[in-house]
């Protein structure tokens, strides 16, 4: 079987992008059409990584995640304004919390049910630790995603037990993509839907066509687009850099390219065909985080590990829609805002796009942002009192 070696980093990114290329082609057929692109490169990559075509970590990924996941966000926001937000970001933001509420009830059902403290090898931690800080982990990266599971990790110890954390990681991945695919089918469940609201056209949806329709796609625009994005994302690191924050990096880069996007509402044309580049890039970012899941490592060193995570996400979800139809959100508000809690501020505006939510991209990328400070906030407030 071809295999391709971690130093391989052309044959790797090439990988990722037939995959998503492929995934392009395949959402014209009809099953294609009923999955959808998103959900087809994701288990695409899965398979590769775990068939060893790919391996699960490599330069590539970072590669990927280092300098294509920033530029995902101003090539989406170009067409933002914040003067038309103010609607789809409040009731977003109220199923946002509504998301957090079903990850901390998750973990706690989970940590309830399961002996979490016997879990790995034991060190660096107690038994009482250990399911603290197991507790505050998985709540914190599933609230804001990998930004905090990093953070917690190294808070918490965690990460010195070094079989443990790779498949806690390998559990992370692997029901996190998994977890965005059903998402991305649950619009198409007709019994579903009928107990949401329908999702309104807003000024947002019906206008941006329209420019866009009016605006042609160049060379020079999309040069243009990825020049002003890459331009941003540097202002934004060498604020956060200089002041020392980069724990806001992209709350920075959100405001600066919300400001541009407001103050220059003639970008959108001048700019002409960043956001469908954005949407094709993130395809490219699913394969990565995909090709993160290792199955035999997670099976082998932490089996239970797959129930903690699937009682937590299950709970999340059942909290979600309950609620979510009780306060009347719509399935797309409610479904971003879960996948911003679950994969944070990269994916929730990308799988928004994919699904033509065009006006839940922004608050997606607002409320994945609110997702890091919660996340990292309520994840070691469990792990010091739980």
């Amino acid at each position: 079987m071809l295999a391709i070696n971690t130093e391989n980093h052309l044959g790797i990114f090439a990988v990722i992008m037939v995959l998503a290329g492929a995934s392009f082609l395949l959402e014209k057929t009809r099953l294609g059409g009923q999955l959808t692109g998103t959900v087809m490169v994701i288990l695409a990559a899965i398979a590769a990584a775990n068939l060893g075509i790919i391996p699960h970590s490599a330069p590539a990924y970072d590669f990927i995640f280092t300098f294509l996941v920033p530029l995902l966000i101003p090539l989406f926001l170009f067409q933002a304004d914040l003067r038309r937000l103010w609607r789809e970001a409040s009731r977003t933001t109220l199923a946002f919390l509504v998301a957090t509420i079903g990850t901390v009830a998750g973990i706690i059902v989970a940590a309830t049910l399961l002996d979490l403290s016997s879990l790995g090898t034991g060190a660096p931690l107690q038994p009482s630790d250990r399911e603290a800080a197991i507790v505050g982990l998985f709540a914190s990266t599933y609230i804001g995603g990998s930004v905090n599971y990093a953070a917690l990790g190294e808070m918490t110890g965690l990460n010195q037990d070094r079989s443990f954390f790779s498949a806690a990681t390998a559990a992370d991945n692997l029901f996190s993509a998994v977890y965005l695919s059903l998402i991305a089918l649950l619009p198409g469940v007709t019994w579903l839907t009928r107990f949401f609201p329908a999702h309104p056209k807003s000024a947002a949806q019906t206008a941006v066509p329209s420019e866009e329709a009016t605006a042609k796609v160049t060379a020079q625009s999309l040069c243009l687009a990825i020049a002003c994005a890459a331009g941003l994302v540097a202002i934004s690191d060498a604020l956060v850099t200089y002041f020392d924050a980069m724990s806001y990096r992209y709350v920075v880069l959100t405001a600066l390219t919300l400001a541009v996007a407001t103050a220059i509402p003639a970008i959108r044309s001048w700019l002409a065909g960043a956001f469908e580049l954005g949407v094709a890039l993130s395809f490219a970012f699913f394969a990565a985080i995909a090709a993160g899941a290792n199955l035999t490592a997670m099976v082998s060193v932490a089996p239970t590990l797959i129930v903690v995570v699937l009682i937590l996400l299950s709970v999340h979800l059942a909290i979600l829609l309950f609620i979510g139809a009780v306060t009347r959100l719509t399935l797309p508000e409610l479904l971003t805002a879960s996948n911003a809690a679950i994969l944070g501020a990269t994916t929730a505006p990308a799988m928004a796009a994919a699904k033509g939510w065009r006006d839940q991209v922004t608050p997606g990328v607002l409320v994945g942002v609110l997702g890091y400070a919660l996340g990292t906030f309520i994840g070691s407030a469990l792990f010091n009192y739980w």
